[in-house]
């Protein structure tokens, strides 16, 4: 279900395929893109599948570990859109197969680089253009080994675990703005339609249904789709 009027929607991972199939489909309901990537290649050749006039896309390559740019860029959205209604982290990566003593320190940085501090400095420079905007979304998609950690998963587990407590807190922390913050759940994501995991239209018609106006109370919830 659409919204009544547009809104403003940051994307980040978008030019994965769930990534695209989301900004595709909130760019056909009306809304305004935001995507933020570190890949040009990937960057235009999704600009140009979505075909939408300027007014209507902001495109950036960052470094979402660069806490100043994310900074910059929120305050280049605002002003641009003049408000700031969402947020869908889809920035991922998976680092697994060993125990915790065959890790390496460099294994556990790249994980909490790649799904704590994005998050971290995603939500400190634009949850506060959200929470202003006195109606927003913030969405991540997560995994149950945060619930149950399997074994052979731990610093995987570990960061994800540390991003879902992020999003959590700031559902908590944001409520009373209207402001409304989840997980969604998958163990894997069909991106070939081979009938394993979840295939990526299930995860963006929840999605949907999140940024709808009858999803307003749904807040801090890890919603599982699988």
């Amino acid at each position: 279900m659409t919204n009544a009027s547009p809104r403003t929607i940051v994307i980040t991972g978008g030019t994965g395929v769930l990534g695209t199939l989301v900004a595709k489909t909130f760019a056909a309901q009306g809304h305004n893109i935001v995507l933020l990537d570190r890949d040009q290649t990937k960057l235009d050749s999704l600009i140009r599948g979505l075909n939408l006039p300027k007014e209507r896309l902001h495109a950036q390559i960052i470094d979402l570990l660069d806490s100043n740019a994310l900074h910059a860029s929120a305050e280049a959205v605002h002003s641009k859109f003049g408000s700031v209604h969402a947020l869908i982290h889809l920035v991922g990566g998976w680092t697994g197969g060993k125990t915790i003593p065959e890790s390496s320190n460099n294994e556990l940085e790249f994980m909490l680089n790649q799904h704590v501090w994005t998050t971290y400095n995603l939500l400190q420079s634009f949850a506060p253009h959200i929470a202003a905007s006195r109606w927003g979304r913030v969405i991540v998609v997560s995994q149950p080994v945060t619930i149950k950690p399997a074994a052979k998963s731990a610093l995987y587990a570990a960061a994800k675990s540390a991003q879902e407590s992020l999003v959590l807190t700031l559902a908590e922390e944001y409520k009373e703005s209207g402001l409304t913050a989840n997980v969604i759940h998958v163990k894997s994501i069909d991106t070939k339609g081979m009938g394993k995991g979840t295939l990526p239209a299930e995860i963006v018609s929840a999605m949907t249904y999140l940024f709808s106006e009858e999803a307003g109370k749904v807040n801090g919830a890890r919603i599982p789709l699988y």
